[in-house]
């Protein structure tokens, strides 16, 4: 038993901010003092924001506010130096943005036909471990896996067999499939 009663497990909130949206996924910016928050306004738009960690309070740098609502998100699919973000949205999309400049997403794709649960990227912030990749995990009972580089069809498609009960897929990762020749 350790002493001074630390031993269970402790959360401490350094900082908190309120916001007027719903959060559905929040992801550190990698290699920065920045993180994302993705979620959903109550009209049904999609709430992106950045902020950094201030030594008293969280300070919003950058925020927009997207025609549709969004999910989930990673970065798991870009490079360092771009560090581009990709989202899943409630009506189906997937989209890669350029947080310095998202007006426009840098890709786009009608993903699904129902919301996009889960999303994780694999290949792009490691040195020679393969092509970027995202999959996608949706409602509409479908696993897909996307090459951004290719244009609108997904590289690999995972669905129940016809005839069979769609089930919602809530979770979707990638492993280490990096084998070195």
């Amino acid at each position: 038993m350790m002493a001074g009663g630390l031993a269970n497990p402790q959360i401490i909130a350094h900082l908190e901010k309120s916001l007027d949206y719903t959060i559905f996924d929040v992801k550190w910016i990698p290699c920065s003092a920045r993180f994302v928050v993705v979620g959903s306004h109550a009209r049904g738009t999609g709430a992106l924001q950045v902020f950094e960690m201030g030594q008293k309070e969280l300070v919003l740098s950058k925020k927009y506010e997207k025609k549709d609502a969004f999910k989930c998100c990673t970065f798991g699919a870009t490079s360092l130096q771009d560090r581009h973000l990709a989202t899943g949205a409630f009506k189906g999309r997937m989209e890669t943005w350029d947080l310095e400049r998202a007006d426009a997403p840098v890709y786009s794709v009608k993903a699904h036909n129902e919301i996009i649960n889960c999303i994780d990227g694999v290949g792009g912030l490691g040195i020679g471990v393969g092509a970027p990749e995202i999959v996608t995990g949706s409602r509409d009972g479908t696993v897909k896996v996307w090459d951004v580089r290719q244009e609108k069809d997904p590289v690999a498609l995972m669905q129940p067999k016809e005839g069979e009960t769609k089930r919602d897929c809530w979770a979707v990762a990638f492993g280490n499939a990096y084998t070195e020749s």
